[in-house]
């Protein structure tokens, strides 16, 4: 099967759980909130390419900016290089896996999180909020990447603003998504304008995410696509190159 007809999906999570743009070799692409990550999989054919915006590989001790990925990615990013976070230990990652029914146990895992990743990081490093709010997806793919390593070949990490960025000649985007938490619609537009270079219709961008996802994630699930259609057609890079691996065997790379 030729790199064209390898059905390709790009991810991003959303508070509905993922939110997916799938494309098939001639037809249009398509898109849909799934609620866990191996119900997403599931739909697929076991030859489908994922590309997906979240951390993949944990390691055991994080040092200065983060695992290696974003310390590689960032300076290529400018003035977006800030939507990078840095990703903690794993030990810090599974330091509390309750659900959390209230907001103060929530505040309270994040600063139980934080402790453990500041005696497994150098220098000692606690976790942002931002960064403790996926977590839970972190670790939803960490189990299926851990419990099945077939997914390896075939579920990669990436991030929308290097994805732009690769997108887009190397050149980093000039207007944020967001500003101070809303929609900014003249960042949106840029992007949307480039995803459109590169074979969407802009129809389908404009269209209402679906339920339990943003704009901006609809926009990051569509670029992950595009990185998806790099990564089958071998045109996308990892970084670092080669990919590191952790613990598991799983590799530790952002892809673009």
């Amino acid at each position: 099967m030729t790199p064209a007809e390898i059905v390709l999906v790009g991810v991003d999570g959303c508070k509905g759980g993922w939110i997916a743009v799938r494309r098939a070799s001639g037809s249009a692409p398509s898109v849909a909130v799934f609620a866990g990550f191996a119900a997403l999989l599931a739909a697929l054919p076991d030859d489908a390419v994922v590309a997906v915006d979240m951390p993949i590989g944990l390691p055991e001790f994080s040092s200065k900016g983060g695992r290696g990925p974003e310390a590689l990615v960032r300076p290529l990013l400018g003035a977006r290089q800030s939507s990078v976070f840095s990703i903690p230990s794993r030990a810090a990652l599974y330091a509390d896996t309750n659900d959390f029914t209230t907001i103060e146990a929530w505040y309270a895992a994040h600063i139980r999180a934080s402790e453990v990743a500041k005696t497994t990081s150098d220098p000692p490093r606690g976790v942002s909020i931002q960064a403790f709010g996926i977590f839970a997806k972190i670790r939803e793919i960490d189990a299926l990447l851990i419990a099945r390593p077939d997914l390896r070949g075939r579920v990669f990490e990436s991030h929308p603003e290097l994805a732009f960025c690769r997108l887009n000649g190397d050149q980093a985007m000039q207007l944020p998504k967001k500003i101070k938490g809303s929609i900014n619609p003249a960042g949106m537009a840029e992007r949307k304008a480039l995803l459109c270079r590169h074979g969407y219709d802009m129809r389908f961008l404009d269209q209402p995410p679906p339920r339990g996802a943003a704009a901006d994630d609809f926009l990051d699930a569509a670029a992950m696509m595009l990185i998806a259609g790099r990564i089958a057609s071998g045109e996308a890079r990892p970084f670092p190159d080669p990919p590191a691996r952790d613990r598991f065997g799983i590799p530790v790379a952002i892809w673009a």
